[in-house]
This record gives C-alpha cells, sequence and structure tokens, in this order.
C-alpha cells in the first residue's frame, strides 16, 4: 500500500491519535488506520491470535498418584548448586 504523509495535523487530532495508540497499546500509525476505517463506514480489522493445540491431549492427564511419583525424581534438578554459581 503507498504511505500517506500528513501536514498540518491540529494538535487536538495528534493527541487523539496519540493516546488512542498508546491505550490499545499499538503504533500511531495503526491507530489512524483504524481511526479512517471507523469514519469510512468500515470494521476495524482484528488479527485473530493464532491458538496452537499441539499439546493440549497432554495437559490434565497425570493421575495424582502418577504426579506426586514424578515430584521426587525432579527434585534433584531444582537443587541449585551453589558452587556452579559462585
Amino acid at each position: 500500500m503507498k504511505a500517506i504523509t500528513l501536514r498540518n495535523l491540529p494538535p487536538e487530532i495528534a493527541r487523539t491519535v496519540q493516546l488512542r495508540a498508546k491505550r490499545k497499546k499499538t503504533s500511531v500509525n495503526k491507530a489512524v488506520i483504524e481511526l479512517l476505517e471507523e469514519s469510512a463506514g468500515g470494521t476495524v480489522r482484528k488479527k485473530t491470535p493464532v491458538r496452537y493445540h499441539d499439546l493440549d491431549h497432554l495437559a490434565g492427564t497425570w493421575t495424582k498418584e502418577e504426579a506426586a511419583a514424578f515430584e521426587p525424581l525432579i527434585t534433584e534438578q531444582r537443587t541449585i548448586d551453589t558452587e556452579f554459581w559462585r
């Protein structure tokens, strides 16, 4: 898409755009595009967050007994070796 340069932007408009960008945690450029789309009667295009389901089948599959048996096995790995970190 072609870039557009705006000159002599009124301070109150600039403030509005900057506040919107800050509020939505986005760039000023994206805030301007959203405002233009809204004023043209269009809807703001929102990106749908990507959701991954690679490991869903593993979540919550252990029994309480399996989890209890696993805890002591990883306790040693969680121990900080103070000699190593000097």
